[in-house]
């Protein structure tokens, strides 16, 4: 599962996506971490130092590579320079898995231990001072969103993306890539404003929404909530002990987490993989195509000089079972696919 952390500055969502990844990590198993927020904190949260944090490699840094991997014998794809962040895979084209190994994840992640179980995480880079007055953070997660289009991810494999806050999310296609997303929202009315916008963007676009309330302190923050936001609050978090020491530099083991705190992480385990019977891998790629479409007209065809719209393989659909053969090769059951826009919500 493809799994989304979203909400507004300060509601925790880095906290919480760090602790999911730990639960699954304790469960033993396959994830992979991106932090794909402006304020890169989701590695102190896994618990490396700063320098350690600001030494894991830029995905921004690495984009030939991973244009160069993904491409590879797609004849749709005349050269890595061609591709954009929105450029679909095809027959042809290298797909990515959770568990395996290969340049990207070599170039990219860094493995970390989470007592004693292992969790690849990838991160965007920070927005520095050389990107002041010239560059879009939004340009940063352009990579994600690239590997997410290429990644095939199965059952009990998750992919856990720590988002940029509020409603920022929405400024690239990337927020239709997840099975699930989890919003954090504090009890307050700032907290649900970014809830009602991301209900109302989202709508159209089939993305599965859940709320998590977080720094909840009792029965009434519990009923603000439930007024707000209704059957889309999942579970609500209150004061946790062990993150005070987490934040301070000094966890306990993950399995002394306070046990009100471990039955709301397996609660949102058991929604996201609930959410796997409703995966529709053609409009997923559907999607895809929408939104490549879209920056192409925008933007992608005067940057790159070419008629992006041919970059897409009316054969192709991104789906389990898509098997890689030597040499990066992909191979589909064609089927019919129309590649005109689908209108865009009002």
């Amino acid at each position: 599962m493809k799994i989304a952390f979203v909400g507004k500055g300060g509601s925790g969502k880095t906290t919480l996506s760090s602790l999911f990844i730990r639960h699954l990590a304790a469960n033993e198993a396959p994830v992979v971490a991106v932090d794909a927020d402006i304020n890169q904190h989701l590695g102190a949260a896994l618990g490396l130092g700063e320098d350690e944090a600001a030494e894991l490699p830029a995905l921004g840094a690495h984009l030939p590579l991973i244009k160069e991997y993904l491409r590879g014998s797609n004849p749709r794809i005349a050269s890595a320079d061609t591709m954009i962040k929105t450029t679909p895979p095809g027959r042809g084209s290298r797909l990515l898995r959770v568990a395996e190994d290969n340049p990207v994840y070599e170039a990219c992640a860094r493995t970390l231990l989470l007592d004693g179980e292992p969790v690849r995480l990838m991160a965007t880079g920070p927005f520095t001072e050389a990107d002041l007055g010239v560059a879009c953070y939004h340009s940063k997660v352009g990579a994600v969103e690239l590997c997410l289009n290429h990644l095939v991810d199965g059952p009990d494999e998750y992919v856990v993306v720590d988002m940029t806050a509020g409603s920022d999310s929405f400024a690239s296609g990337m927020f239709t890539r997840f099975d699930m997303t989890f919003l954090v929202a504090e009890p307050t009315r700032k907290g649900v404003s970014v809830y009602r916008q991301y209900k109302e963007y989202a709508r159209d676009f089939g993305v599965a929404l859940k709320v998590v309330g977080n720094k909840v302190q009792g029965p009434e923050d519990i009923e603000f909530l439930q007024d707000e936001v209704g059957e889309d609050l999942l579970v609500t978090v209150g004061h946790s002990d062990w993150v005070r020491a987490m934040e301070k530099g000094r966890p306990a083991a993950f399995e002394l987490l306070e046990a009100t705190n471990r039955f709301a992480l397996q609660a949102l385990q058991d929604a996201a993989d609930d959410s796997y019977a409703h995966r529709d891998w053609d409009r997923y790629t559907e999607q895809m195509v929408r939104f490549h479409l879209k920056n192409a007209e925008s933007w992608g065809n005067a940057k790159t000089g070419i008629d992006l719209a041919d970059q897409i393989d009316p054969g192709f659909t991104l789906r389990e079972g898509v098997a890689s053969a030597a040499g990066g090769e992909s191979f589909v059951s064609p089927r019919p696919h129309s590649h005109q826009p689908a209108p865009q919500p009002a």
